[in-house]
C-alpha cells in the first residue's frame, strides 16, 4: 500500500449532504522514505516515478564526495561515522544520513549537502580538516 499525499477527502462543509467530489488519484500517491545508512558496500535502488522518469535512491552509503572550500577541490572519501543530525536526534542514533547530517570522513568533518534518499549519492562540504 502506498503513502497518500493528496488533499483530504473530508465531507463538504456547510451542512451539505452531498457526496464529496474528489476521488483518490494515483498521482497523489507517495512512497516510504529510503533511510540511507552506512554499510560495507553501496547499494542503490532505481524507481520509476511520474512521467516515466527515473529516481535513484541510495540505500547504503560508503563514500562521500567532499568539497574542500579552501582549494575548491572535490575528493571521494570514505565515511567513518555519523556525528550528529540537527534535523532529528533519532536519525543520528539510528545511523541515517540525511541533508544537514555531520559526518566524519577520512579527511575530516563534513556536512551533507545532498539528499541521499532522493539523489542517489552523498555530497558534502568539509567544515573541519584533520
Amino acid at each position: 500500500m502506498g503513502v497518500y499525499q493528496g488533499p483530504d477527502l473530508k465531507k463538504v462543509t456547510g451542512g451539505k449532504k452531498r457526496r464529496h467530489r474528489k476521488v483518490k488519484r494515483k498521482y497523489w500517491m507517495g512512497r516510504y522514505p529510503i533511510n540511507t545508512t552506512l554499510a560495507e558496500r553501496e547499494k542503490r535502488k532505481i524507481e520509476r516515478v511520474r512521467g516515466g522518469n527515473v529516481k535513484v535512491k541510495l540505500r547504503y552509503a560508503l563514500y562521500a564526495n567532499v568539497v574542500d572550500p579552501r582549494d575548491n577541490k572535490t575528493k571521494k572519501v570514505k565515511i567513518i561515522r555519523i556525528v550528529e543530525t540537527p534535523a532529528n536526534k533519532e536519525l543520528a542514533r539510528h545511523g541515517i544520513i540525511v541533508k544537514g547530517t555531520k559526518i566524519e570522513t577520512e579527511i575530516g568533518m563534513a556536512v551533507v549537502t545532498s539528499r541521499p534518499g532522493q539523489d542517489g549519492l552523498v555530497n558534502a562540504i568539509l567544515i573541519q580538516g584533520k
